[in-house]
């Protein structure tokens, strides 16, 4: 192992916020491994970029020689985390989050090392309790520790419902913490109060208490809102190489610094901005796919934007009877169906307006100008994305 003050000068790049640096430094000057906890609960088969920054922190702990503790939340995914949401999430089956739980494993050990990973699931200790235990964990927190979250506080200011198994999420997974015997928790910075949760139980059981560590929730493609699926900004872990180079090409300058050293763990090259972006989508490729994979990627992207040469280049697909008859609505449907991305009439006429929309390599600025496409053409809709009609 490398010294504690490195390794801590290692593990605060990217980190949000960690309670506190302290009382880490003093873990890892005992010079043993530390447990180092990353609860999931697999409420989907797939997951995006913006959650793999917590997976990205838990290889860099992994790295420095500590134990990763991967808590697959088989039971707290049947509650459903209610941290930053406004409304309860629908409840899934066990079946389900079991199936999810595979695919979700498959997609992390892109990123950590299977052979240094310790994986449990939560329904493991949770399953043998019985409703007197349960009762008992349940009088170790009181109802104004729940109220003061904002999240439920906002809901009921609101007059949404907050469901009452919803209370208990806080505390299974802090008790997961105990079962574990987590020196750290990492989750992102809408976890606070769940962590902290786990730290005032492991108190309770004369337990060293957990370092809370957290992580910045990743801005999604439109550099603004954080990333997620319901908000289209996401880029896909099993997303096709093509696409999720391309999706990656979209992002500002401005984020490039933060992706890499999020999602790679890694400082920004200094070398000129677009050929920065390229080996940024090249090595996030590389990493969910394969080398060749990131390197074709890359050359696609050459052949359909720096060399211009669309009629080449494996574009998506848009079926003809969705792009309709002008250009406006040829250029929201193009994204929506060739890219998954959202945007309004509004955002198409200015792209028209601003000459970033070409068809058949020639640029339309007339939004009013009726168009008949017809299968084949290309249809390029800014720098980085192009759509062939079908």
């Amino acid at each position: 192992m490398q010294s504690p003050e490195v390794q801590l000068e290692i593990l605060k790049r990217g980190s949000a916020q960690i309670l506190s640096e302290a009382e880490l430094l003093t873990k890892l000057r005992t010079g043993r491994a530390l447990n180092i906890k990353l609860g999931v609960d697999p409420t989907a088969p797939d997951i995006h970029l913006g959650f793999t920054v917590c997976l990205q922190k838990l290889r860099d702990f992994q790295d420095l020689g500590h134990q990763a503790i991967l808590i697959i939340g088989d039971f707290t995914a049947m509650i459903g985390d209610p941290s930053g949401r406004s409304k309860t999430r629908p409840q899934l089956s066990h079946d389900t989050i079991m199936a999810n739980a595979k695919s979700f494993q498959q997609q992390a050990f892109k990123i950590l090392d299977p052979t240094k990973t310790k994986t449990v699931f939560n329904g493991e200790w949770f399953e043998m309790m019985n409703f007197e235990q349960i009762i008992r964990l349940n009088s170790r927190v009181t109802l104004q520790q729940m109220l003061h979250r904002e999240d439920f506080r906002t809901r009921i200011e609101r007059g949404d419902s907050v469901r009452l198994h919803e209370i208990q999420y806080p505390i299974i997974q802090g008790w997961d913490s105990v079962m574990v015997k987590a020196d750290v928790e990492l989750g992102g910075t809408d976890q606070l109060f769940n962590i902290l949760v786990g730290r005032d139980l492991q108190k309770e059981e004369k337990m060293p208490e957990q370092v809370v560590f957290l992580m910045p929730l990743l801005e999604g493609l439109d550099g603004v809102q954080k990333m997620s699926k319901s908000l289209n900004n996401y880029v896909g872990v099993t997303d096709a190489p093509a696409e999720m180079f391309g999706k990656l090409m979209s992002i500002s300058d401005a984020l490039m610094a933060r992706y890499y050293t999020l999602l790679l763990g890694q400082e920004m090259p200094a070398i000129h901005p677009m050929d920065a972006k390229k080996e940024l989508a090249r090595r996030i490729v590389a990493r969910y796919h394969s080398e060749a994979d990131g390197d074709a990627a890359l050359a696609d992207f050459n052949t359909r934007f720096s060399k211009k040469d669309l009629e080449q280049a494996e574009l998506p697909v848009v079926n003809l009877d969705l792009l309709g008859t002008d250009i406006i609505s040829a250029v929201v449907a193009a994204y929506t169906h060739g890219f998954q991305i959202t945007k309004s009439r509004g955002d198409a006429r200015r792209l028209v307006e601003q000459g970033s929309v070409q068809w058949k390599s020639e640029k339309i600025t007339d939004v009013k100008a009726p168009f008949a496409f017809t299968a084949g053409d290309v249809l390029r809709l800014d720098k980085t994305r192009a759509i062939r009609v079908g």
